[in-house]
């Protein structure tokens, strides 16, 4: 079977994965039927002739050509006549087959080729000349067992190759229900907004985390996870009883881990339990540490309008508690343009230049994405039915 044709010009752009898996298992469905028409024609071959005549005489083969390797030197000319009364006994027996044997004459003539007072080397030439047409059969017996090695090979990378295609389908799938994204919208009117006030919010909060007491920072982690759509990791139950308890607490955060570095003669001086704060702030400097503006920030691509409006409802008295009112104003301008008619069109395409990659966007804009879609099933079809013909 042929590999498809993908319609493109490899000499001037590379094929996309698509292209390649769609290939690959076309090639490797080839290369299976390939390899298992060869392994039957061998099979039908050796059941023609029977496969059991075929391996005596194969086995007849090597049996006969051990003996002669085996008592060439010994047996030739005036030599050992132990040896040699030994060997044509063995001989004959390795080469007494049936009339049916296939090459039964070589054997025989193998036969009467050492059947002599005094052997020479001349008759083991003779001998394993005499064989050679039964060596046909020991060849045919190991093509077979190469056929099966390489038939199992074929297999094995054919059926992985049809389940790269199959993954790559998937994913083109994917990509044609994204063919109806505007590509030419000009996504830079929701993305510059965000950035604008992601860059905002998280430039103010490292001043507010830097500042504030560690108290009003925890209690505003805990209002901000009170809320739907912002998620804040709360603080550990000790280390907020700490904080609440101990005058430490009214100190900033960065100043927190501060003391948690200090020597306890050192750390005396600053703080009234130093135990306490070994057990209570020591131990979570990480959680302290990874304390950000992350859930404050919006998403890109941006949520649906109807959550985006409603996930800044949330964050507007969040983030005028921690920065100015540009930031705000910024956050509040993109709620407009969440409930705007144009704002879905503009996500559709921002959702679809995020999820693809160039190779993938480049499909959509030639309008060959539903092309690559059928070829990729045509060939996937015409891998399985390969793979259910070729089954053994």
């Amino acid at each position: 079977m042929a590999p498809p044709e993908v319609g493109r010009d490899s000499e001037t752009e590379p094929d996309p994965p698509s292209a390649d898996a769609t290939r690959s298992a076309g090639e490797a469905a080839a290369e299976l039927r390939e390899r298992y028409d060869e392994l039957s024609r061998l099979e039908s071959r050796i059941a023609e002739l029977g496969r059991d005549r075929v391996e005596t005489a194969a086995d007849a083969y090597r049996r006969a050509h051990r003996v002669l390797d085996q008592y060439e030197e010994d047996a030739v000319g005036t030599g050992d006549f132990g040896s040699y009364v030994q060997f044509e006994g063995e001989f004959a027996n390795a080469v007494d087959v049936d009339d049916d044997v296939p090459a039964a004459d070589a054997f025989a003539d193998a036969d009467e080729a050492v059947d002599k007072r005094r052997l020479s080397e001349s008759d083991f030439a003779a001998a394993r000349e005499a064989l050679e047409p039964a060596g046909d059969y020991v060849e045919l017996l190991a093509d077979r067992d190469d056929a099966v090695d390489a038939y199992r090979r074929a297999r094995k990378a054919a059926t992985d190759a049809r389940d790269d295609l199959d993954d790559r389908l998937e994913e083109l799938r994917e990509v044609a229900d994204m063919a109806d994204a505007d590509l030419d919208a000009d996504v830079s009117r929701l993305r510059e907004p965000i950035e604008r006030y992601n860059d905002a919010v998280r430039e103010s909060f490292r001043e507010f985390y830097a500042s504030e007491s560690t108290r009003d920072v925890l209690d505003f982690l805990e209002r901000a996870d009170a809320t739907p759509f912002v998620d804040a990791d709360l603080p550990p139950t000790d280390l907020r009883e700490y904080v609440d308890e101990h005058p430490a607490g009214k100190e900033p955060i960065p100043t927190l881990l501060e003391y948690a570095d200090y020597s306890n003669s050192k750390l005396e001086h600053y703080v009234d339990d130093v135990g306490a704060l070994r057990t209570a702030v020591a131990v979570h400097q990480t959680f302290l540490d990874r304390i950000d503006a992350e859930p404050l920030t919006l998403d890109w691509p941006p949520a649906p309008g109807d959550e985006l409006a409603y996930e800044i409802d949330e964050l507007v008295p969040l983030v005028s508690r921690i920065a100015d009112d540009e930031a705000v104003a910024e956050l509040r301008s993109i709620r407009d343009l969440a409930r705007d008619e144009e704002y879905e069109r503009l996500r559709r395409a921002a959702v679809v230049r995020d999820a693809l990659d160039a190779e993938e966007l480049a499909l959509i804009e030639r309008g060959e994405v539903d092309d690559r879609v059928d070829e990729a099933e045509r060939t996937l079809s015409l891998v399985d039915d390969v793979l259910a013909e070729t089954e053994r």
